[in-house]
């Protein structure tokens, strides 16, 4: 009976020992934020809780037990781990919640991890890496790989989500459409994965074979319902974002176009490629160039002109 309880003890404290860390250190900046009159807005801090509590129950027992022995729970897992719960915890995250690591001298290395052609490269390398029979069933029979499987499928999936939504410095190039064709790349990388586990006709993971038999459920079934599930994610996943992309693009150009028919308005040369940059830098910049704008072309003296 003790072994038991040890047994289970031993599965909790992981998962809910690295949780705990992450909304301490969340908690400790974020007040230290607040203190400076820089608070951390309530939707971030909302979605980071919720990554992090995400990230915690699917590695809990029952949910962590049911996936050694079933394909689909298991794939389930790993898109709450991979996708949602690293989505969730970088939209979280702002510039000024980053200013303490991007002052340390690993802030070169996580800039360059960040890239968009690096992060894509890195996650693709990571999801099919994890996904190759070897490496996926040893995860299965050992807990220490097992746990290293998670931490990658979180840290990559975080960075290929800070590449596009994150505070730090993206590449000219990247902007609007750029931003476009990266998740359609990463939407088509991972189809490629779940179409393979849909319509194969050879089992890629024979450890789950007995466990499938126990629940009535052929091997191929089951790998091919996780395929779907993993299918079905990435529909979702990429529709909510192209609607939003969209979005924000519009956004963007309706932004950019008023500030130039203010400086065309009020005489004041206003090049595209600086509205453009203002407008990609966030609305506080765009506003900073609109009262730019609007002061340069505010009268100097009663009755005069113009600044030049």
């Amino acid at each position: 009976m003790a072994g038991i309880a040890d047994l289970h003890l031993g599965e909790f404290v992981p998962p809910l020992g690295a949780s705990v860390l992450y909304l301490l250190l969340y908690r400790r900046r974020s007040l230290g934020l607040s203190a400076h009159g820089r608070p951390v807005a309530n939707w971030r801090r909302i979605c980071f809780w919720i990554g992090v509590i995400a990230l915690t129950v699917v590695q809990l027992p029952p949910l962590d037990g049911l996936c050694d022995g079933l394909l689909v729970a298991h794939m389930v897992q790993h898109i709450v781990i991979g996708d949602v719960a690293s989505l969730l915890i970088v939209l979280g995250l702002s510039g000024p919640m980053l200013a303490p690591l991007l002052r340390m001298r690993c802030a070169r290395l996580t800039r360059w991890l960040s890239h968009p052609l690096v992060a894509v490269t890195l996650w693709a390398a990571d999801l099919y890496a994890w996904h190759l029979p070897v490496l996926y069933q040893l995860a299965i029979r050992d807990d220490l790989v097992h746990a290293l499987e998670h931490a990658c499928m979180l840290w990559f999936g975080a960075l290929l989500w800070l590449a596009v939504l994150g505070p730090l410095p993206k590449p000219h190039w990247f902007r609007g459409w750029g931003e476009l064709g990266y998740l359609i790349l990463v939407r088509f990388l991972g189809a490629v994965l779940a179409n393979a586990l849909i319509w194969s006709q050879a089992v890629f993971y024979p450890v789950y074979r007995a466990p499938d038999a126990a629940r009535g459920l052929s091997p191929l079934s089951d790998q091919s319902l996780a395929g779907g599930v993993m299918m079905i994610e990435q529909i979702v996943l990429t529709t909510a974002f192209l609607v939003w992309l969209f979005a924000r693009l519009m956004r963007r150009d309706e932004l950019r176009q008023s500030l130039l028919d203010l400086s065309s308005r009020r005489g004041v040369p206003l090049a595209g490629e600086r509205a453009e940059r203002a407008v990609a830098a966030g609305p506080a910049a765009a506003a900073r160039l609109r009262e730019r704008v609007l002061h340069d072309s505010a009268p100097s003296r009663p009755g005069g002109g113009t600044h030049p």
